[in-house]
């Protein structure tokens, strides 16, 4: 999926800014027609990279790895790690279970309500990209006092 819209971003005349770890380079996964494509040792270099070079993080339909990254993106911005927005755009209700996931965290009380909504969620790519653009952070206390555990 990356490498088609990477493909019609392109097209568009939008640049395209790539970030794989040499593991993944080697074999050949790399697109070769970026604007610009960083090679790095490691995942975690990875990740750190383009969380220095992104703006706002948002999450297509996809496994494992989408899952994780995106989980992470969030929690750097729960831990006031940096600043940044973070989507899940809701494909034909793709992620519908994971939002009531988060939902049930909160009534379970390992979320707070301002932790979750941390996660801005839309199905239209205009409305996510309208609630990016919306976004504004706020400091929320992780942490619960033993009087509310």
């Amino acid at each position: 999926m990356m490498g088609v819209i990477a493909d019609a971003v392109l097209r568009a005349g939008g640049e395209v800014v790539g970030v794989i770890p040499e593991h993944l380079m080697a074999r050949e996964v790399g697109h070769k027609r970026l604007t610009k494509l960083h090679v790095v040792r490691s995942m975690h270099e990875r990740k750190a990279l383009m969380a220095d070079l992104s703006d706002a993080f948002v999450a297509l339909p996809g496994g494992f790895g989408t899952l994780e990254e995106f989980c992470e993106v969030v929690t750097w911005t729960q831990l006031g790690l940096h600043a940044k927005p973070c989507g899940i755009l809701n494909v034909k209700g793709y992620y519908s279970a994971l939002l009531r996931m988060f939902d049930h965290g909160v009534e379970e009380r390992f979320l707070k309500p301002e932790n979750r909504a941390l996660v801005l969620a839309r199905e239209s790519p205009a409305d996510l990209l309208h609630a990016l653009e919306e976004w504004r952070p706020i400091h929320v206390e992780k942490w619960l006092s033993r009087d509310t555990r």
